[in-house]
This record gives C-alpha cells, sequence and structure tokens, in this order.
C-alpha cells in the first residue's frame, strides 16, 4: 500500500474509513479483502476508530462508518464561509420552489455536498450531507467542472445548468454557479426533484429562481 500522506498508520486508517464509505458496513473479513490489510491489522486499526467514533458496530456486528464522522463533517461544513451564508437564502428556495435544496462545492475529482435541505413533498431526492458525487453526470458537476461546457443561458442570461436522470433514474435537478470577488465558481447551488414534478426540462421551470438565489450569495460573499 503507498504512502500518501508520508505517516503509514494514518493513510491505513484513511484506507479501512473510504473501504468503509464506498461498500458500507462489512465484517472483518470483507474488510481484510478489501484494504488489502492483515486481517490483524484490519481489526486493531477498526477497533481504535471505533473507540474514538469514527466507526461502530451495527446490529450484525459488522464495522461501519461511525457518527463521530457526521459531527465532523457538520462543523467543516459550517466552517466554509460560503456554506453559513448560504443556507438561509437556501432555505427560502426550499420553501419558495417546494423541491429539495443543495449546495455543492469541488472536492478533488468530485463534488461534496455540504449543504442539504429537503423537500416537504413525501416523494423527494434527497442528498446526504458530507455525500462526494461525480463531477461528470449532474448539473451541479457540469458548473463545477472546469472542462465541462458552459451552462445553459435562458433569455435573461442567468447562468444555469440542468440534468434529466443523468446520475438517477427519475431525478432531475437545475443548478447555478456561486462565485466569489473573483469571478471564481467557489459552489454550485442545486434543486433537485423528481422528474414528474420538474418534468424533463426543468431549467424553464426553475433555472431563473436558482440563478438569482445562487447569484444573491455570491454577492454577499463579495461584501
Amino acid at each position: 500500500m503507498d504512502s500518501i500522506s508520508g505517516v503509514g498508520v494514518l493513510d491505513k486508517a484513511m484506507t479501512l474509513l473510504d473501504a468503509l464509505r464506498r461498500a458500507g458496513p462489512m465484517g472483518l473479513g470483507e474488510l481484510h479483502e478489501r484494504t488489502g490489510m492483515a486481517r490483524a491489522t484490519a481489526h486493531r486499526l477498526a477497533v481504535a476508530l471505533e473507540r474514538h467514533g469514527l466507526v461502530r458496530r451495527d446490529a450484525e456486528g459488522r464495522f461501519a462508518l461511525g457518527l463521530g464522522l457526521v459531527d465532523l463533517g457538520r462543523v467543516a461544513a459550517s466552517g466554509l464561509p460560503v456554506a453559513a451564508v448560504a443556507r438561509p437564502i437556501m432555505e427560502t428556495l426550499r420553501d419558495r420552489t417546494g423541491e429539495s435544496v443543495q449546495l455543492f462545492v469541488r472536492d478533488g475529482e468530485g463534488r461534496r455536498c455540504v449543504v442539504s435541505l429537503e423537500s416537504t413533498h413525501g416523494l423527494r431526492w434527497i442528498v446526504p450531507e458530507g455525500a462526494l458525487l461525480p463531477l461528470e453526470k449532474g448539473s451541479a458537476g457540469r458548473i463545477l467542472d472546469d472542462s465541462a461546457s458552459a451552462p445553459s443561458r435562458p433569455a435573461d442570461a442567468s447562468a444555469w445548468a440542468e440534468s434529466v436522470e443523468e446520475r438517477e433514474k427519475g431525478v432531475a435537478s437545475v443548478s447555478a454557479a456561486v462565485r466569489d470577488r473573483t469571478g471564481a465558481v467557489v459552489a454550485a447551488l442545486s434543486v433537485s426533484g423528481p422528474v414528474e414534478r420538474h418534468t424533463r426540462t426543468p431549467g424553464r421551470r426553475f433555472g431563473v429562481a436558482v440563478a438569482a438565489a445562487a447569484e444573491e450569495i455570491g454577492r454577499l460573499l463579495r461584501s
């Protein structure tokens, strides 16, 4: 196993956590297979992480991600200026559209959800805070991916991008860029939900509202 940080035990612990993130709860045997660690090493690290609350055991005794990570994620997200600025504007957008609203930032080759507000509808699309999603699929990914084509522009020239069933069947979304004082894209604001409500042209319904909210967030960041 190649060391990323130069601290072997830390790299192994992160490999173990990443395996649980990708595959979900698993027993020691599967953890050993997925990480390539010796069973004794995998067990020792998992137990140590469990004591710190970063790993837990489920009802079947399998190792799973611990609730301590939830708290760390919330604290990390709250430390992002854009997340703090965006939340009240996102709440207004959620109330006006009735749909789920998310804020994504680029994280390496993916996009990380740092704020997620759920729709009040019974049928809704939920993206957990902290979720890491691909850049190559979904409207928010295209906003954050510098190599992607320019987003659509409606008549009022407010930039937005839309997607329909690109990453998940039955789900549509509209996203717009949040820009800092230099004009750089620092986040993507999204409204998402079932195609049956969004239709197959969700930008026509939500594009202007999402773009206006994204611009308001950017304006506050720049002030």
